[in-house]
């Protein structure tokens, strides 16, 4: 209540909406193996595959996947509106506890609604390896307006390196030849989120 539930991990989230653990594991133990099974699957997620988790019963499992659906009809269905860093978040906090740098790539229409959030990378970040094309192939074909770049430092600091702001430099006038504008690369750590835009790292 004091830091708000972006503070969260996504293992306190998953925590919460539990409520309690099994015999065997704390709610946190458990919320951790069933993020360890379940990464990257939540659209194939089912009863069956969380019963499969030790200590995840029939009660647990439909309680999860009921919490995942009203999250698809009330959220993903209606168009999020990003007016400052602060707004795209929640659509990216899950990579702030990553053990590797994820690099996602936020598409946005011309009134700055969200169309969609896809992991380009994962790895360390360079220029070699975040590329314009597999950056802008998603929002071209989404017909983007403008994107929103986003990266976890799994070492905590939020001070960008000389890598992030060569990457956003290169990728800001990639941008500007398609058409497609850069409004701003976001650091996120457990600690906090720094806008490399609003900071002036970028000019």
């Amino acid at each position: 209540m004091q830091r708000g539930v972006e503070a969260l991990s996504d293992t306190e989230l998953l925590a919460v909406l539990l409520g309690s653990g099994s015999k065997k594991r704390t709610v946190l133990e458990l919320a951790s193996a069933i993020l360890t099974k379940i990464d990257h699957r939540l659209d194939r997620l089912t009863v069956n595959t969380l019963q499969e988790i030790d200590g995840v019963g029939t009660a647990k499992a439909c309680q999860i996947i009921a919490s995942l659906e009203f999250a698809r009809r009330y959220l993903f269905n209606r168009r999020t509106v990003i007016n400052k860093p602060a707004d795209i978040l929640p659509f990216i906090n899950h990579i702030a506890a990553k053990k590797q740098e994820y690099f996602i790539c936020v598409s946005l229409n011309g009134a700055n609604e969200m169309i969609a959030s896809r992991v380009v990378t994962v790895g360390l970040l360079t220029s070699n390896q975040v590329h314009p094309r597999e950056v802008f192939a998603d929002p071209i074909a989404d017909r983007a307006a403008a994107v929103i770049l986003a990266h976890n430092h799994p070492s905590g600091t939020l001070k960008p390196s000389g890598d992030d702001i060569q990457v956003t430099k290169r990728l800001v006038e990639a941008g500007k030849i398609l058409g497609i504008e850069v409004l701003d690369h976001i650091i996120v750590t457990q600690d906090g989120h720094i806008s490399l835009m609003q900071n002036s790292t970028v000019s």
